[in-house]
C-alpha cells in the first residue's frame, strides 16, 4: 500500500469509541448532562493511572450559580484597546456551544503518567503495515522519552512534580494526551479552539482582561515577567532565574478558571494566520467556521501569555504562536514530534464539548495533521502507537 493511501486511512477512518469507567468524588455532581442547564463541575479520576483533574462548566446559553454564559461573543479586540496588535482584528461575532474546560493547566504529574506509558506499551506497539484500519485509527501514540541531558537541568529548576504545569511539549503531544484520557474514560477530551479559549478567558467581559483594563491588577491573577523571578538562584529556568509556578495559586477568573493568563501559554487547535479574522468581517459565524485548521507544523496558536510575558501579552485577545526556533536545541533529524526544547513557557488545558461529535471528527481533533508527523509515526522504530483501554 502506498504511503499516501496509508495516511488517508489513518486520518479518515471512523471507529467506535472505547468505553471505560472513571471514579468521581462526592464533592462533584459527575460529568453527565444533556443540556447546558444541567452542566456541573466535576473531578475526573482515572484510578488505574493515578490521574485526576477538575473540569469547569462553560454552559453556553445558560445561567448556573449566578453565572451567565452568553451564546455569542466578539473574538479579538477593538482598535481602541491599549497594547492591541493588528492580528486581533477586526473583531468577529462568534456563536458558541457549551463545553467543560480544565480548571487548571495540565500538570507534569498527570502528563508524566502518560509518557510513562511508553514502557508499558513498548512490546504491544502496532505496526501500521500489519494493523487493521480501525485498530490503527483507534490507537494512541505515546511520547518518546525526554532528552534528559538537556532538559533535566531545566526541569530541576522549574519543577516537574507537585502541581507544576507541563511545558516543553508539542501540540501533537498535547492532542495525544487528550486522546489517551478519552480512551481511558470514554469521554471526549481535546484541546480548545482559539475561539473557545478566548470565550472562556473573557468570562462574559469585553475589556482587555476579565477584571477590567488595568494591567496593574494582573499580579492577583497571573504569573508573568513582573512577578515570576525567584530569589533562590537554583530555582526557575537557568537562563532567566524565573519560571512557571504550581497551578491554582493565583485568583481564578469569574468562571472558575485558574492561570488562564500567565504561568504557561496554552496550545489551541488552530493554525496561526495573522489576517484570519479579516475573512469574517461584518459576519456572525459559528466557532466551527472561525476555526483555522492547521496547514503546516508552524505556526500554531497558543493563548494567555506566560511567566516571561509582558502584561499586554496576557490580554484575552492576545495571539501568541509557535516558531521553529522552539526546537533549536533538538539534535534529532527529523526534529521530535513530541518535545519543543526551547518552549518551557507553553503548556495546555483540555476541554470536553457537551455535544460529542462522531469518531471521524474526533480523529481530526486528536491525530497528526501534517505529512511530516504522519511519516514519522509510520517509519520510526522509536515511536510507540498502541491500543489503550481502561483496566
Amino acid at each position: 500500500m502506498k504511503r499516501n493511501e496509508v495516511r488517508m486511512r489513518y486520518l479518515g477512518m471512523a471507529v467506535c469509541a472505547a468505553l471505560a469507567t472513571a471514579v468521581f468524588t462526592d464533592a462533584y455532581a459527575g460529568p453527565d448532562a444533556s443540556k447546558p442547564e444541567e452542566m456541573k463541575a466535576y473531578k475526573e479520576e482515572i484510578s488505574s493511572r493515578n490521574v485526576s483533574f477538575e473540569m469547569v462548566p462553560i454552559a453556553v446559553g445558560a445561567t448556573i450559580d449566578g453565572k451567565t454564559f452568553p451564546t455569542t461573543f466578539k473574538l479579538g479586540s477593538p482598535a481602541s484597546e491599549e497594547g492591541r496588535s493588528d492580528n486581533e482584528g477586526p473583531q468577529v461575532e462568534v456563536e458558541m456551544e457549551p463545553f467543560w474546560m480544565g480548571k487548571t493547566e495540565v500538570t507534569w504529574d498527570n502528563y508524566n503518567k502518560f509518557r510513562n506509558e511508553y514502557y508499558r506499551y513498548m512490546n504491544q506497539k502496532l505496526d501500521i503495515w500489519d494493523a487493521a484500519e480501525d485498530e490503527w485509527a483507534d490507537a494512541v501514540s505515546i511520547p518518546t522519552p525526554l532528552w534528559e541531558q538537556d532538559t533535566r537541568p531545566i526541569l530541576t529548576g522549574m519543577g516537574d512534580e507537585g502541581g507544576y504545569p507541563v511545558a516543553d511539549i508539542s501540540p501533537y503531544a498535547a492532542k495525544q494526551f487528550s486522546k489517551w484520557v478519552s480512551k481511558l474514560t470514554g469521554r471526549f477530551y481535546r484541546l480548545p479552539t482559539e475561539a473557545e479559549w478566548e470565550y472562556a478567558a473573557r468570562a462574559g467581559t469585553t475589556t482587555a482582561y476579565f477584571f477590567g483594563d488595568d494591567p496593574e491588577q494582573l499580579d492577583e491573577y497571573a504569573w508573568t515577567f513582573d512577578n515570576s523571578a525567584y530569589d533562590d538562584p537554583d530555582r526557575g529556568h537557568p537562563t532567566y532565574g524565573s519560571g512557571y509556578r504550581k497551578v491554582g495559586e493565583k485568583k481564578p477568573n469569574p468562571w472558575g478558571l485558574y492561570d488562564i493568563y500567565g504561568n504557561v501559554a496554552e496550545w489551541c487547535l488552530d493554525g496561526y494566520e495573522a489576517k484570519h479574522y479579516e475573512k469574517f468581517a461584518d459576519k456572525k459565524v459559528s466557532w466551527r467556521e472561525v476555526f483555522s485548521a492547521p496547514k503546516d507544523l508552524f505556526p500554531r496558536v497558543c493563548r494567555g501569555g506566560h511567566w516571561d510575558a509582558e502584561p499586554q501579552e496576557c490580554r484575552s485577545a492576545f495571539r501568541f504562536y509557535s516558531d521553529p526556533m522552539w526546537q533549536d536545541r533538538d539534535p534529532q533529524i527529523p526534529k521530535s514530534i513530541w518535545w519543543y526544547t526551547d518552549a518551557f513557557m507553553v503548556g495546555f488545558r483540555v476541554v470536553r464539548p457537551l455535544n460529542e461529535p462522531d469518531m471521524k471528527e474526533k480523529l481530526k481533533f486528536w491525530d497528526a495533521d501534517t505529512d511530516g508527523h504522519t511519516e514519522v509515526l509510520q517509519d520510526s522504530s522509536k515511536e510507540v502507537r498502541a491500543k489503550v483501554a481502561a483496566e
